[in-house]
């Protein structure tokens, strides 16, 4: 932030380059002094690639739209920078240095001297060539640990701000609700609660570092129907309040953010790029937001073109800058000519440029690019001799030995053990078949928003960038006195069998087969996760269950190790294998955390953020069921999955006893205060996550049976415990009523402690008194958690 300080400023300099002055009298003094022109082009992007040699950017050409010309477009200024690392391979350093020019030469160009704001993708690390890859968000979720995402997102934010980027469209506040659904990968569960938390702690982190972060995807896009990417969404009123929404509240509330993406889909027939209720009604006026929002990639002209709610590109313009939208990313489309000519015919009024243009400039002085002596150089090529291209080749490392550890981190801690028959720990195999097509596959630790896959697919002949071992490598290394035979089977998805006699005839000689199984991730249906990349049923893609089913009957006992982006039925391994280990595309240290699972150097610590399928049908369902979606006697169809949200195994054993209830009744303004003690009662040390369920066994609109309020991950050393107390505030049990307002209920409630959403461990009857309330989003939203070592 550049407000409020006072600075030697030369005589002369204009009011809205003095960094003196509150931000809002400079942007103000600005935009008086603006065209119409220049304001409007603060108010797109446009999609540019770096230059491999460190000069001057280029426009992308993307098959979605006609290539613009730099040029003409920089007269009038320009608002945006899309991807100048995230589009092609280039070295970080020539890649800095080419932003470095562009942006001096869109400076220069404007009468302002107003540079872009650069943004990059960074879903799971910086989405360019030679960065971390961290694990995907759904592996964030699986560590319920909001604080080590916090760190991970501090890192990825400093990548990012040394190369000179400001913004990143970065996190995936989309709650699942349907796993067949490509983008569940990007996700970090399917309960609001945990995405809220650990989401909200990965915005604090890209801001600490002074990056833009930008909430997605505002809102439902995740509840498209049959789970089919930019389908419509059918909810309720309800569903969206209380399940889609409430992530996004906190994030806002709590996180610093700065920005937000509207969604792709419709809900009910209104597209959220041209919903002003959401965008500017709740979203500003009720929650108070004053960020910038920002279009999802060609979201506005997909007004005309998909929702068919724009009879022309003008009119699809109008109806976002409307609604609320600022910024159309990733090109100017309807923001340019289509913009200008209904602004010429007064049919959209140029108060709304005015709106809009202020939210723009006002972010772009907090970051400094409106201050005299402004400079671009970014950190990373501070002090290096910018004339020479080849000296500065080479100068920038994006995937130090810092951030490999925490990448590790990471991993280790978001890796699930679903199933443990005794099998695990492995104690020293003699020969172990590592079998399945990710048993030797680098990239399968990967997310569809992985530079590799991204980008680097298209682009086959650059080296990949960063060290990814296989599984293969990871057990050799992890088990050296161990012969490591592999044996691929089968591909991902192919529908070939021919591998599997070889496959089974490895798994025969072995005394433990490592079932190596899982997705491809691609976009558009070039992989069998990601976004584009839907699922008809939640079987395993290709014939890998078939494979599975051939391991099995071996003879040898299976482990079966899923590398993957959403969860799968595995049919009868979950009751033949001796293991099973989950793992959600765990990133570039994914492969040696699940090798130090399997030999016990690394305790198991993840936790389910959804829930595994038993069947391969019976979708849409997850945890948060009323009780006419769990399984009945009406219905031949069970969705009972086969390992609930929150369930994990551990190594050893925790023991949940004592509870003791302080405050059994609170009114509806009050809060319930109970206690339990926690043991390790195994051998070695262990990390539990304490889950917090509520049950409202009756209330005014049906609820679901159980939804999480809270969680604390709780480490203890073999035969230690620990107190931990907890206040539960009533607001945490607020649901939508009747009348669309949010209210606390009085009556009688339950709190169940649990270790995962199918195993509560003690349960405290409790009630709420007095009368109905109704709260907003200013309530509270968290219970507090307080754990105390017991001595002795």
């Amino acid at each position: 932030m550049t407000d409020n300080v006072t600075l030697d400023i030369e005589p002369g300099t204009a009011i809205w380059n003095d960094p003196s002055l509150d931000l809002t009298t400079r942007v103000d003094a600005l935009i008086a002094e603006m065209t119409l022109a220049e304001k409007v082009a603060q108010l797109y992007g446009v999609w540019v690639g770096a230059s491999a040699d460190g000069g001057e950017v280029a426009p992308h050409q993307h098959e979605m739209e006609e290539p613009v010309d730099l040029e003409d477009l920089l007269a009038t200024g320009l608002g945006q920078l899309t991807r100048p690392f995230g589009t092609a391979p280039v070295d970080p350093a020539l890649g800095a240095l080419s932003l470095l020019r562009t942006q001096q030469r869109i400076a220069a160009a404007n009468r302002f001297g107003i540079p872009a704001l650069a943004h990059e993708e960074c879903l799971a690390g910086f989405a360019t060539w030679g960065a971390t890859a961290y694990p995907v968000p759904l592996s964030w979720g699986a560590t319920f640990d909001p604080g080590l995402i916090r760190r991970m997102a501090a890192l990825i934010g400093a990548d990012l701000r040394r190369l000179g980027v400001h913004q990143g469209l970065a996190p995936v506040l989309d709650v699942v609700r349907d796993a067949r659904w490509g983008r569940v990968e990007e996700t970090v569960g399917e309960d609001p609660y945990l995405v809220g938390t650990v989401a909200t702690a990965y915005i604090q982190g890209l801001e600490s570092a002074g990056v833009v972060a930008t909430l997605k995807h505002f809102v439902g896009y995740s509840a498209s129907r049959a789970g089919r990417n930019h389908a419509p969404v059918g909810m309720g009123p309800r569903e969206r309040a209380d399940v889609m929404l409430p992530p996004f509240e906190m994030a806002v509330r709590e996180s610093g953010v700065r920005s937000v993406m509207h969604a792709y889909t419709d809900t009910d027939g209104v597209p959220s790029a041209a919903d002003e209720d959401l965008l500017t009604g709740l979203l500003r006026e009720t929650w108070g937001f004053t960020g910038t929002v920002v279009s999802d990639y060609f979201g506005i002209a997909f007004l005309h073109t998909l929702h068919g709610v724009a009879g022309s590109w003008s009119e699809a313009a109008g109806a976002a800058l409307a609604a609320g939208v600022d910024v159309e990313l990733p090109t100017v489309k309807t923001f340019g000519q289509p913009l200008h000519a209904a602004l010429a015919a007064g049919h959209v009024p140029e108060a709304l440029v005015d709106r809009a243009l202020r939210r723009v400039l006002l972010q772009k002085a907090q970051l400094g690019l409106l201050d005299a002596g402004w400079d671009p150089v970014p950190p990373a090529l501070e002090g290096v001799d910018l004339t020479d291209p080849e000296a500065v080749r080479g100068s920038v490392e994006l995937d130090p030995p810092a951030n490999r550890a925490l990448a590790r981190e990471v991993a280790e801690q978001a890796v699930v053990l679903l199933r443990n028959d005794g099998a695990l720990p492995l104690s020293r195999p003699a020969r172990i078949a590592v079998v399945g097509p990710q048993a030797d596959n680098p990239t399968a630790v990967l997310g569809c928003y992985s530079f590799p896959l991204h980008v680097g697919a298209h682009h086959p002949e650059i080296p990949v960038g960063i060290e990814l071992p296989t599984l293969a490598e990871a057990l050799r290394a992890e088990f050296p006195g161990s012969e490591i035979v592999v044996a691929a089977g089968a591909s991902v998805d192919g529908p070939e069998t021919d591998g599997f006699a070889a496959a089974v005839e490895a798994a025969r000689g072995a005394d433990v087969v490592i079932a190596a199984l899982g997705d491809r991730a691609g976009l558009f249906g070039r992989g069998t996760s990601g976004e584009g990349c839907d699922a008809e049923s939640l079987a395993l893609p290709g014939v890998q269950q078939q494979l599975l089913d051939a391991l099995l009957d071996a003879g040898a006992p299976v482990v079966v190790t899923l590398i993957a982006g959403r969860p799968y039925a595995l049919g009868r391994a979950f009751d033949e294998a001796a293991a099973i280990v989950q793992s959600f595309f765990p990133g570039e240290e994914g492969l040696p955390a699940i090798a130090g699972l399997l030999s016990g150097r690394v305790e198991p610590q993840g936790r389910l953020p959804v829930s595994v399928p038993r069947s391969t049908g019976g979708q849409p369902t997850t945890y948060l069921a009323a009780r006419l979606g769990q399984a009945s006697e009406v219905s031949n169809v069970d969705p009972t999955p086969a390992y609930g949200f929150g369930h994990g195994l551990t190594y050893t054993t925790f023991d949940f006893s004592e509870l003791t209830v302080e405050r059994a009744v609170a009114q509806t303004d009050g809060e319930l205060r109970l206690a339990f003690t926690l043991r390790n009662v195994g051998a070695r040390w262990g990390s539990e996550v304490v889950q917090v369920y509520a049950h409202d066994p009756v209330a005014s609109v049906v609820q679901p049976v159980q939804r999480l309020i809270g969680y604390l991950r709780v480490p203890l050393e073999a035969g230690a415990s620990c107190r931990v107390a907890l206040a539960v505030p009533a607001d945490v049990f607020s649901f939508t009523g009747r009348d669309g307002r949010r209210v606390v209920e009085p009556g009688e409630l339950e709190l169940r402690i649990a270790a995962s959403s199918t195993d509560p461990r003690l349960v405290a009857q409790v009630a709420l008194r007095g009368p109905a309330r109704q709260v907003d989003h200013t309530r509270r939203m968290h219970p507090v958690f307080t754990a105390t070592p017991v001595a002795g």
